[in-house]
């Protein structure tokens, strides 16, 4: 089992940006897909973007292409998303997420561990 741990949530105005961190308990395997999630109130929780350990394929959605950046660092179990240019639809909570043993082709891909959530607020 891999715990997932999110900081960086915090109240910021509109064009501001913020840098999400998602932190795992343990190594996880070479080949794994690490993910951005995010859920605004009254949603349904939507991937804002993926990448693939070690080979860096990036997949992103339209409404944050060019804005948002996820990256990671296997040495120290982390991935984060960058968000540039932020605007208030962005407001929502946001989950990083693990797919084990396999990577993203589509941000419809099945994860296999969630963090439990980081607050955005932009206003």
């Amino acid at each position: 089992h891999v715990q997932l741990v999110e900081s960086g949530g915090d109240s910021v105005q509109a064009g501001g940006s913020l840098r999400l961190s998602c932190a795992a308990s343990r190594f996880i395997s070479s080949v794994n897909c690490l993910a951005w999630f995010r859920q605004a109130p009254g949603k349904e929780r939507v991937a804002v973007a993926t990448i693939n350990a070690g080979i860096g394929d990036t997949i992103y959605d339209d409404s944050v292409k060019g804005r948002f950046t996820i990256s990671q660092d296997n040495a120290k179990r982390q991935h984060y998303l960058r968000m540039n240019s932020l605007k208030p639809e962005d407001t929502a909570t946001y989950y990083c997420a693990l797919r084990d043993g396999g990577y993203c082709y589509s941000l419809n891909d099945r994860m296999d561990y969630w963090g439990k959530g980081t607050q955005v607020t932009v206003s």
